[in-house]
C-alpha cells in the first residue's frame, strides 16, 4: 500500500493492482453482516465505541510503516482542519452506528438498500449543495430511487429510515471528507484519533458500572470486540489505496458488490422477510443503478474518446 502519486498510466486507466485491492475490501465489506451479527448481543454503540479505540494502533502502526505520519501531525496543528475532522469523524461514527444497530436488529436488508441508494444520494447532494447540473439519466435515476422509497413508506407506515439514515449520513461523510486536506489513510487515522477520547471514555463508564463487555463476559467477548479494529480499519485503508489506481466508473459499478452480498445474506442466510414491497421497491432500486451505471459508463467512454482525438 503506497500513498505516492498516480502514475499516468494508472490515472488514464484502471491498474490490476487496484482493482484487487478494491475488490479485496468491498467482499471484506460484503461478510461484516456475519462479524457483526456475532457481535448483536453487545449494544451497538459499545461496538462502535471498540471500532474506534481498536482502530487507533492499527491505522497508526500502517502510517508508520508507509511513513506517512507528518500529515497527521500538520492536521492536530491546524485548527481549521481538526475541526472539519472532527465533523468527518461524527457522521461517520453515525454511519457506524446505525449499522452495527439494523444488523443485529435483523434489519440487514434495509442496509443495503441504503448503500444502494447512497451513490444516487450522493448526485442530488452535489446538485443541491454544489449545484451542479444533472443529466437526464440521472434525474431518472433519482426518481426511481425517490419511487422505491416511498413504495417501502407506504408498506411499513413509515419512512425506511435505516436506508435513509445511512445515505444521509455516508453520503455527507463522502462529501466534507472530500475538502479534508490529508490522504485517505492519514484522514481515518486522525478522525479515530479524535474520536478515541470519548470513546475510551464512554468503554471506561461502561466497565465501572458493570454494563460493559469487554472484561466482565468472558474471553470470547474480549476478542470479538478487539477484532473491530481490524474489520473497520483494514477493508477502508486497503480501498483507499486501491481507489487511487481505480478509473471512478470502475469504482462507480464495484460499489454495488457490498450491498448485494448484504442482500443476499440477509434473504437467504439471515431469512429476513422479503414480500411483495421490498421486491418492487428492490427492482426500482437496481433499475435506477443501472441507468445510472449505463450513463456513467457512456460519459467515460466519451471523455476517454475526447482524450484520445481531441482534433475531432
Amino acid at each position: 500500500m503506497s500513498d505516492a502519486k498516480q502514475t499516468p498510466a494508472v490515472q488514464n486507466g484502471d491498474s490490476p493492482r487496484g482493482f484487487a485491492f478494491a475488490l479485496t475490501a468491498y467482499l471484506l465489506w460484503g461478510f461484516l453482516p456475519f462479524f457483526m451479527k456475532a457481535v448483536a448481543h453487545i449494544p451497538a454503540f459499545e461496538v462502535v465505541a471498540h471500532r474506534i479505540v481498536w482502530s487507533v494502533p492499527l491505522a497508526g502502526a500502517i502510517l508508520i510503516l508507509l511513513g506517512r505520519t507528518e500529515d497527521v501531525k500538520v492536521a492536530l496543528r491546524t485548527p481549521r482542519m481538526l475541526k472539519m475532522a472532527m465533523l468527518t469523524a461524527v457522521l461517520i461514527t453515525i454511519n457506524w452506528g446505525i449499522y452495527v444497530w439494523a444488523i443485529g436488529a435483523g434489519r440487514a436488508l434495509e442496509t443495503a438498500l441504503g448503500y444502494y441508494i447512497n451513490p444516487l444520494f450522493s448526485i442530488f447532494l452535489g446538485a443541491v449543495l454544489l449545484k451542479e447540473k444533472l443529466n437526464p439519466a440521472q434525474i431518472v435515476a433519482i426518481v426511481l430511487a425517490a419511487i422505491a422509497v416511498v413504495v417501502l413508506a407506504f408498506d411499513a407506515g413509515g419512512l425506511p429510515w435505516v436506508s435513509i439514515s445511512l445515505a444521509l449520513s455516508w453520503g455527507l461523510y463522502a462529501f466534507f471528507r472530500k475538502t479534508l486536506p490529508v490522504g485517505p489513510n492519514q484522514g481515518f487515522f486522525l478522525e479515530v484519533l479524535l474520536l478515541s477520547v470519548p470513546a475510551l471514555g464512554y468503554i471506561a463508564y461502561l466497565e465501572f458500572t458493570g454494563q460493559g463487555h469487554f472484561t466482565d463476559t468472558g474471553w470470547a467477548d474480549v476478542a470479538w470486540l478487539m477484532a473491530c479494529g481490524v474489520v473497520t480499519a483494514i477493508p477502508l485503508m486497503i480501498y483507499a489505496n486501491g481507489a487511487k489506481l481505480l478509473k471512478l466508473s470502475t469504482i462507480g459499478i464495484m460499489q454495488y458488490i457490498a450491498p448485494t452480498m448484504i442482500f443476499i445474506i440477509a434473504v437467504f442466510v439471515f431469512h429476513e422477510p422479503f414480500g411483495t414491497s421490498k421486491l418492487i421497491a428492490f427492482i426500482l432500486i437496481w433499475a435506477a443503478l443501472a441507468v445510472y451505471s449505463t450513463s456513467m459508463i457512456m460519459e467515460s467512454r466519451a471523455r476517454r474518446a475526447a482524450v484520445a482525438n481531441p482534433a475531432e
